[in-house]
């Protein structure tokens, strides 16, 4: 049955995490608020979200449908397809693991969007620019540094090697952490000019993870949306720093 994936159309946003998976193992989805027609679209997303009658009712997307199964956030739609999809590790004791590094990876997206709207998100960037230098600053020289630290640490103690997060398989995480890099280069290019010194084994998974072939065809397709100003990773000089 083809999953079905409902995101704000025109960003990668949250959806991405999920979209990487999907990709990743040449599942069958629709990404259903780029298409047009019947059931597609904003509207046949916001209909399941405002719906009076629907008894799985998501808070907000991303959510995916498989059949008449809707699961919403992030890491709970990972920890759902990881094992369906390939990119979850065999031992049970594992999954959790893996899932407990997805959530951290949540909590790091959370951070990452409270740099452009640290007051609220009901008001603009621009409403709010002289506290998002703050947050900005605080988070490049704090936040990025003990998160991406951390990561690091745990792909230098991994047993199997510091090739993979978990494991020696690829699996949902390493996606995860190869979109948290792009999206940083991406929004905060000063401050990450000097990441690949500073945290090389993050660099290789990365790089591992951009070379792989249904990440590579994906990353070259019109399915992969560019980067910009609307998403949770965004680029304004103003907030970017050299901490080199």
């Amino acid at each position: 049955m083809t999953y079905e994936l409902y995101y704000w159309d025109g960003i990668q946003g949250r959806g991405e995490f999920v979209r990487l998976a999907l990709e990743e193992a040449a599942a069958d989805y629709i990404d259903i608020t780029r298409q047009s027609g019947r059931g597609r679209g904003t509207g046949a997303m916001l209909a399941i979200m405002e719906s009076n009658n629907e008894t799985q009712i998501p808070f907000a997307p991303p959510f995916l449908k498989d059949g008449d199964l809707i699961i919403s956030h992030v890491a709970n739609i990972l920890l759902y397809l990881g094992p369906k999809l390939g990119l979850a590790p065999d031992d049970e004791g594992l999954r959790y693991v893996v899932n407990g590094l997805q959530l951290t990876i949540t909590d790091f997206v959370a951070e990452v969007h409270d740099t452009h709207h640290p007051i609220a998100t009901s008001l603009y960037y621009e409403d709010q620019k002289e506290e998002a230098k703050a947050r900005s600053a605080a988070f490049i020289k704090e936040r990025v540094p003990k998160f991406l630290g951390y990561f690091e640490r745990v792909l230098k103690q991994n047993p199997r090697g510091p090739g993979y997060i978990v494991g020696d398989t690829l699996t949902y995480a390493d996606l995860s952490l190869f979109q948290i890099i792009e999206g940083l280069i991406y929004a905060f290019p000063k401050a990450m000019s000097n990441y690949r010194r500073k945290y090389p084994l993050l660099a290789a998974l990365h790089d591992s993870v951009k070379q792989r072939p249904n990440i590579a065809r994906y990353l070259k397709s019109d399915r992969r949306l560019a980067f910009n100003t609307e998403g949770v990773f965004r680029h304004y000089p103003e907030l970017d720093t050299d901490v080199s």
